[in-house]
């Protein structure tokens, strides 16, 4: 047995705007589009996105590196999503880590390289 690709699913409350989230915040290509599974690739990976969620907060395990966290964060808030809390710079510590939530209540990281 040979794997060909490696998927991570979604459930969204509303599959088209999810897609479109993940689409538009990371520049992912659509691969396939259908009211039942649909998927988006982002650097190579492929994130499935299936309708009939609750659209209750979910923590995904999901993490994206980004070359630019500030502007990865306004990104964000741009295409719908939220923080958890705003990340804060300490002196100890440099603004490297984002907890986000898309409009479908799915949580996930952007990280930025310390």
């Amino acid at each position: 047995m040979q794997v060909t690709k490696v998927k991570y699913a979604l459930w969204a409350a509303d599959w088209q705007r999810c897609l479109h989230f993940y689409r538009d915040l990371f520049s992912g290509e659509v691969a396939r589009e259908s009211d039942v599974w649909s998927e988006v690739v982002i650097a190579g990976a492929t994130i499935g996105i299936h309708g009939g969620g609750e659209g209750k907060r979910t923590w995904t395990g999901l993490t994206f590196q980004v070359d630019d966290l500030r502007g990865g964060i306004d990104r964000l808030k741009a295409c719908g999503g939220s923080l958890t809390r705003e990340p804060e710079d300490t002196p100890e510590d440099p603004l490297h880590l984002a907890m986000c939530v898309d409009p479908d209540g799915n949580e996930f990281m952007m990280t930025q390289k310390r």
